[in-house]
């Protein structure tokens, strides 16, 4: 466990302990001590709680070993890849590998395509399903970005910076996001 982990833990028990003592549920006198008023303390069990739980989730977010970097899946046409996460993150990455296509599933987890160094030669075509989840994809900026969406709770972020030129491939980015959504980033 990472030392941010477990100061945030620390932070989340001294605030349920703190509301413990203040409901009366735990009688420790040098606990109740240290009160100044219901609301103040009130406000400082939510300032514990909130600073406990970025902790914990800042650590993990900033952890770059979160994503199991796993070899491309191709699909029964032997072209298109097609990746599916549930309860956790993957990460899949083009070596030089010429890109196809893919269909990215993501339920209840993340998934991280990175064809930053994929040989994409014609116009190509993305299509996610997200429920409760995230989808991340790094493209080169030799290409364009297109983006077709219909989301629930959710949305589709193009950050990708494309080419102007007329001539280059296009990637077809077409999602379905529920409770979940995709950042399409260089």
């Amino acid at each position: 466990m990472k030392p941010r982990t477990i100061i945030g833990i620390i932070f989340i028990v001294a605030s349920l302990l703190k509301m413990a003592t203040l409901w009366g549920i735990i009688h420790w006198s040098w606990f109740e001590s240290m009160s100044e008023g219901p609301w103040a303390m009130y406000f400082c069990i939510f300032i514990l709680l909130c600073v406990g739980v970025h902790l914990i989730i800042d650590s993990y977010r900033r952890d770059p070993d979160q994503w199991l970097q796993r070899p491309l899946p191709i699909g029964e046409d032997g072209k298109r890849i097609c990746c599916s996460v549930h309860y956790g993150g993957d990460e899949y990455v083009y070596h030089g590998e010429t890109f196809h296509g893919a269909r990215l599933d993501a339920f209840c987890g993340g998934l991280r395509l990175d064809l930053r160094e994929a040989n994409i030669t014609e116009d190509e075509e993305i299509d996610i399903h997200t429920f409760c989840g995230g989808i991340e994809i790094i493209v080169p900026t030799t290409i364009n970005v297109e983006v077709k969406s219909q989301s629930f709770i959710g949305g589709v972020g193009n950050h990708a910076k494309g080419n102007a030129n007329g001539t280059s491939p296009t990637l077809h980015v077409i999602a379905s996001n529920f409770l979940g959504g995709v950042d399409i980033k260089n």
